[in-house]
Formats: C-alpha cells, sequence, structure tokens
C-alpha cells in the first residue's frame, strides 16, 4: 500500500491509496522491493522504494481481537507526499499526519498497513474480505493502538482514485482512528480500492 499526500490549504491531508505486495516464490533480485511476511515467505512490495520516509519500530502492538491480529506497531512520516510502509509485518501510524497514540483525545490517529495477493499474508489481510469485498471488521469491534483502545463505528470501500480529496477522512478530529488498508481482488491483480475503518475512542 502507498500513499500519496498532498498538503491542502485547510491543513487537512489528502491521500491517495495504492500499491500492496505480491507474494513472490522466487524474489526479484534486480532492485525490486522485497520484505517478508506473516508467514515468513518472501514478498515483493509495489512502486519503487519509498522516499526516506523515517520508519521505526517500538510503539507496541496493533490489535484487533475479533479477527485475530495483533502485530508490531511502528511508525513513519509523510515523505514527500508519500506514505509508504516498509514492511509487511507491521501495522504503522503516521507521525506528521494527526496525533499519536500517546495525544488521542487530541486528534486522529492514522494507521497504515499492507495486505498482500498471491497468497501472501499481511496485517491487513486480517481487516478485509476479498471474495465479498468489503472490510472483515465490523461496527463494534475493538481495536488497541498501543494500550488506546478504539471502538469501530463505520467502514467503506473507497476507490484509490477517489480517496485522496475526502477531507472527512482526512480529518483531524478528537479520540478518533483511521485504519486504511488495499481491499485486495478476488483475481488477484492489484487493488484498485481502499478499505477504510474508522473508530472512536473509549
Amino acid at each position: 500500500m502507498r500513499l500519496t499526500t498532498v498538503a491542502a490549504a485547510a491543513a487537512v491531508a489528502m491521500v491517495a491509496v495504492a500499491g500492496g505486495a505480491l507474494l513472490t516464490p522466487h524474489p526479484d533480485t534486480t532492485g525490486a522491493r522485497t520484505s517478508v511476511d506473516l508467514a515468513g515467505n518472501t514478498v515483493q512490495l509495489d512502486g519503487p522504494p519509498p522516499r526516506a520516509s523515517a520508519p521505526s519500530a517500538g510503539h507496541g502492538r496493533f490489535v484487533v481481537d475479533s479477527v485475530g491480529l495483533d502485530v508490531p506497531l511502528g511508525s513513519l512520516d509523510v515523505a514527500d507526499g508519500v506514505i509508504d510502509p516498509p514492511g509487511a509485518t507491521s501495522a504503522y501510524w503516521v507521525r506528521n499526519l494527526g496525533v499519536a497514540p500517546s495525544a488521542a483525545p487530541h486528534g486522529t490517529v492514522f494507521v497504515a498497513m499492507h495486505s498482500l495477493r498471491g497468497g501472501g499474508v499481511g496485517p491487513g489481510n486480517a481487516l478485509i474480505d476479498v471474495a465479498d469485498g468489503r472490510a472483515r471488521v465490523t461496527a463494534g469491534a475493538t481495536i488497541t493502538v498501543d494500550d488506546v483502545t478504539y471502538q469501530v463505528t463505520r467502514t467503506e470501500i473507497v476507490p484509490k482514485g477517489d480517496i485522496r480529496a475526502d477531507a472527512r477522512i482526512w480529518a483531524d478530529t478528537p479520540d478518533r482512528l483511521v485504519v486504511v488498508t488495499c481491499l485486495q481482488r478476488p483475481d488477484g491483480r492489484p487493488s484498485v480500492d481502499n478499505a477504510v475503518i474508522e473508530a472512536r475512542r473509549v
């Protein structure tokens, strides 16, 4: 998943979401970006290398009990207008968009992660129902981000070409969480939609 960001005049970030990753039993050694998935398989990340997004680890856990997801929480910055998770085994909160989980009462925490196609298993795969083209997480489910607990209020599927200009998604609102991952397609072709999960702190 690759997120392209443009600052808006009203200080609302506009983000476009694209990309994902593909399970690859024979990694490309010609410069393609590779990572490992949650099953330890090698995956090839879509798109060019990220632009110095300054990723870091060590920010607790991202947990969604209702779908059995419990992964490390890293963080990264929007860099040159792009949010690009550097790996396929963690969720990442965006340091320079919204607020940190520790400041949840003061704004929106934005979290991005990869989902994988072609048999790969990324954190985002637990959140999506590929066959039905929807989020697996439903209203009322809880999400814990670095020991801050939220309850899901709504989910939606947004075409990648439309999410960039959706100011409602990118609004910085107290006690709010927004999680974005690619919605993969049953035929294995690259994702064209994003699953967006919104939640409120409890």
